[in-house]
């Protein structure tokens, strides 16, 4: 079968996240697979450009993984008509006005989230695309996980019965940066550079939410700064401005209650970075990355409380793992095939700029809840 060249601009790929899994564990090997397989048998070949600010950092990266083009001229890029889709992974600030750019010059515009810092530019990004018939994507990485595909398994085979709540616990310690160096970048702890916590990571949680557990009606969060102070890449003290932890409920549709703890500031203590009980009627699980366990009614243990005497029941080996009967390949890759037979073949695609703008709307509500120390309603969200 036949195979069809498709130029990609990949704008912001020089950071950990555009680097590992955008460039190399996505497009670079979607490449060394022999491209993405259409419904007719044909082939597309991505063909990426890699623009970055800094010239000599994008050339050693491009010439490292044995990419052919880079460059540091973005609006040459764009001017470039035999490229078709703009990728954004660069800062969350910057990202508005990169996806009108691209919108105005013609492209299909594919990004990582958050789109925008506030809903009205997340809005104004959506009405821009959706006016242009440019197909349009946000990156939704988390549904792709093992872990994720086996409870949305678990939820679409009826294992829970009547779902009743969602405990999430995501995390890990950050080292201020004085005695050990900071696995995070020191621009996520200001929030005048774009960072914080409720900023980063409630745009994820609002994507989890709707697809796996029901649609958010709404929130109440609690910020905090745990710590005040932290050192930067370059050895300098600094004042953390940011959050750095949150703690929020969510009353989803169907009234499913979700709760999610999410801290730089905390050490683990649990199977992974980040972990799912989802309880129901019928069943129960945990998620993390990869792995699942559950446990049926049938199966529930009889605790019975009684602080006089030592615990000596493994409630651990209660659980079974979730079946694991099919090979879960790179969730970024996935979803990049996905929007790469989008543009190619107009194959369907949900997670366009609004999903994106949804996850916006739930960090300002987030946000206004720690704010006004209340519930905030989440209202439904159009262009």
């Amino acid at each position: 079968m036949s195979s069809k060249r498709l130029g990609i601009i990949m704008h912001g790929v020089t950071g950990r996240m555009g680097m590992n899994q955008h460039l190399i564990r996505s497009i670079l090997a979607i490449r060394r697979e022999g491209g993405v397989v259409l419904s007719d048998g044909s082939r597309v070949m991505p063909d990426p450009i890699l623009i970055g600010r800094n010239a000599e950092k994008i050339e050693a990266l491009a010439k490292a993984h044995g990419v052919e083009r880079w460059g540091a001229d973005l609006n040459a890029a764009l001017a470039n008509k035999d490229d078709a889709i703009f990728f954004d992974a660069g800062t969350t600030q910057m990202r508005p006005g990169l996806l009108e750019q691209a919108i105005k010059a013609g492209k299909h515009i594919y990004c990582e989230k958050p789109i925008a810092t506030d809903l009205p530019a997340a809005l104004k990004a959506c009405k821009l695309a959706t006016q242009s018939g440019l197909k349009n994507g946000v990156v939704q990485d988390k549904l792709f996980l093992p872990g994720m595909l086996k409870l949305k398994m678990l939820r679409d085979s009826g294992f829970f019965g009547r779902m009743l709540s969602v405990r999430g616990e995501f995390g890990y310690w950050v080292f201020e940066g004085d005695d050990q160096p900071a696995q995070r970048p020191s621009w996520n702890y200001r929030s005048e550079d774009g960072g914080g916590m409720i900023l980063d990571m409630v745009c994820h949680w609002r994507y989890v939410l709707d697809n796996l557990f029901g649609e958010v009606k709404a929130v109440s969060c609690l910020g905090a700064r745990h710590i005040p102070e932290r050192w930067d890449e370059s050895g300098k003290k600094y004042l953390a401005t940011a959050d750095d932890a949150a703690y929020a409920t969510f009353e989803l549709e169907g009234g499913v209650i979700a709760h999610i703890n999410m801290s730089w500031a905390v050490r683990v203590y649990r199977d992974d970075l980040v972990t799912f009980q989802v309880d129901g009627v019928n069943g129960s699980a945990v998620a993390g990355l990869s792995d699942c366990v559950i446990q049926t009614k049938k199966a529930t243990p009889r605790p019975v409380w009684n602080p006089d005497e030592k615990q000596t029941h493994d409630f651990y080996a209660d659980w079974q793992p979730a079946p694991d009967n099919k090979v879960y390949d790179n969730g970024f890759k996935t979803q990049w095939e996905m929007f790469i037979r989008h543009v190619a073949e107009d194959a369907p695609y949900k997670y366009t700029l609004i999903e994106g703008a949804k996850g916006v709307q739930l960090v300002e509500t987030a946000l206004q809840s720690w704010k006004e120390r209340r519930w905030v309603d989440v209202p439904k969200l159009s262009v």
